[in-house]
């Protein structure tokens, strides 16, 4: 008897094992096997806003098959755009002030360690994004990069984020992304969702949180009515890449 509970303890061990491995291989994606940290920026002397207190924190989401199409700075043309296919991805996670004006640039940041742009790059595919946000936003309220990418990844694997179908025209109402968001995650309503939209694209979504992290209306509006008809590209199909052959 005491052997049969051994043998399956064995096997439920070695299922919930598999079902680990399987998981975190849903949220892997293909890295280079080495990156170059992105240098350290020089903030514009207008952006710089380190008295300012915060009222509130948004977690900003790119559409990461516009931010290729369009070929955004942001984005980064290798990781991001040809050896992975990305649906959201996280732009930042933003202290927000109680009026227009905002956390920023809070302390001098230089360049962090290759290990910890490493560690993020399945979250932000950008090692330049990567420089900036830590700069831009994580040193106001952060220690180090290393706590401001952990908390970063707590809040985003806190919502299950869509990955968007558009129909055959490519076209869905801003209505529509935000029931995508809303049919997932139980207390958010879509006065907490900020739907951007440039030139009649899907570019982001702001997910509006209170100071506890919690869902909360947008202090800064809505962004397109539900209405609006928006055009969603469509997430790229994975191509493998061929190994190069010896010789």
């Amino acid at each position: 008897m005491l052997r049969f509970t051994r043998i399956v303890a064995t096997a439920l061990a070695a299922l919930a094992l598999a079902g680990a491995a399987q998981a975190s291989s849903l949220k892997a994606c293909a890295v280079p096997p080495s990156v170059i940290p992105a240098p350290a920026e020089t903030p514009p002397a207008n952006e710089i806003h380190t008295d300012v207190p915060t009222a509130a924190y948004l977690l900003a989401l790119f559409w990461s098959p516009e931010a290729c199409r369009a070929g955004i700075p942001e984005s980064d043309k290798i990781i991001q755009c040809r050896n992975n296919s990305f649906g959201f991805t996280v732009h930042g996670l933003w202290p927000n002030g109680p009026d227009k004006v905002h956390p920023r640039y809070c302390k001098p940041s230089p360049p962090m360690s290759a290990a910890t742009v490493m560690a993020n790059l399945c979250m932000t595919p950008s090692p330049w994004l990567l420089q900036h946000e830590w700069q831009a936003h994580g040193a106001c309220q952060w220690d180090t990069p290393e706590d401001y990418f952990k908390k970063a990844r707590e809040v985003r694997q806190g919502f299950k984020v869509p990955d968007l179908k558009p129909g055959p025209e490519g076209a869905m109402t801003a209505g529509d992304i935000r029931k995508a968001f809303l049919r997932g995650n139980r207390g958010m309503t879509a006065e907490g969702l900020n739907v951007r939209v440039k030139e009649g694209r899907l570019t982001e979504v702001w997910i509006c949180m209170d100071l506890d992290f919690k869902t909360a209306a947008c202090r800064g509006g809505n962004g397109a009515p539900d209405v609006a008809v928006v055009t969603v590209t469509p997430m790229a199909p994975m191509i493998a890449v061929k190994p190069k052959k010896k010789g």
